[in-house]
């Protein structure tokens, strides 16, 4: 089994804070296999990441989290910038062309742009795999509803830190039966669902400073950015 760390953010998401580099440092500390690198509607420093993974022992997944106009969604194995903006299917439909794939993260908690509020059952059973744990989640009452969801569809899971400060990275693994080391291996394995979740909440002093610092780096990046 491959343990790997599917949702988390780097410095250049408005809202995260740390280089690539302190990324894969700490992935590598916790006894990663896998790391994806998924940027808010950035690519580079996930492209950045893939390539310099093997140098920390790791497999480099290189994806982004793409904002549709129903929410979030996580874009595995992808390495062309897809556009936000775009309905939830399209978005899907691109994902795919590249040859990744489509995992909803936080899919029931509207406060934190997940699209189950916004596109059908039918749609949200569309998706690859379902994010089942994200551990920035603070009563996981979201938690067990997308868990629910997916295991009454037989929906592939997952789960991810949604980390955006390096120290908590790997605080929700996803465990792949996957055949090799390899970005194309796990991604089948996720897409056949061979995986299984194992996470901790993150701490809600964390959580705060987490949320805490992503306004103060959206406020400088719509100052910087007016238009």
């Amino acid at each position: 089994m491959l343990r790997a760390e599917l949702h988390c953010h780097s410095s250049l998401s408005y809202d995260g804070r740390d280089p690539v580099d302190m990324l894969l440092g700490q992935a590598e500390a916790v006894g990663l296999d896998a790391l994806a690198v998924t940027d808010h509607d950035e690519i580079d420093a996930s492209l950045a990441a893939a390539e310099r993974a093997a140098d920390y022992g790791l497999v480099g997944i290189p994806g982004m989290e793409v904002t549709t106009e129903a929410g979030h969604v996580l874009a595995l194995g992808i390495e062309e910038l897809i556009p936000p903006g775009l309905p939830f299917t399209e978005t899907l439909d691109r994902i795919r062309a590249q040859g990744g794939i489509a995992v909803v993260p936080h899919p029931f908690q509207r406060s934190r742009h997940g699209v189950a509020p916004h596109i059908s059952e039918a749609e949200l059973a569309g998706a690859d795999a379902i994010e089942v744990y994200n551990s920035r989640l603070f009563t996981g009452r979201s938690n067990r509803t997308a868990e629910r969801f997916a295991a009454a569809r037989n929906l592939p899971m997952t789960a991810g830190s949604d980390a955006h400060i390096a120290e908590m990275i790997g605080q929700a693994v996803t465990e792949i039966d996957a055949e090799e080391r390899s970005v194309t291996a796990i991604l089948d394995a996720v897409r056949e669902g061979r995986t299984s979740v194992v996470g901790k909440r993150t701490p809600w002093r964390i959580s705060l400073r987490q949320f805490g610092g992503g306004i103060r780096r959206r406020l400088v990046r719509a100052l910087t950015y007016p238009f």
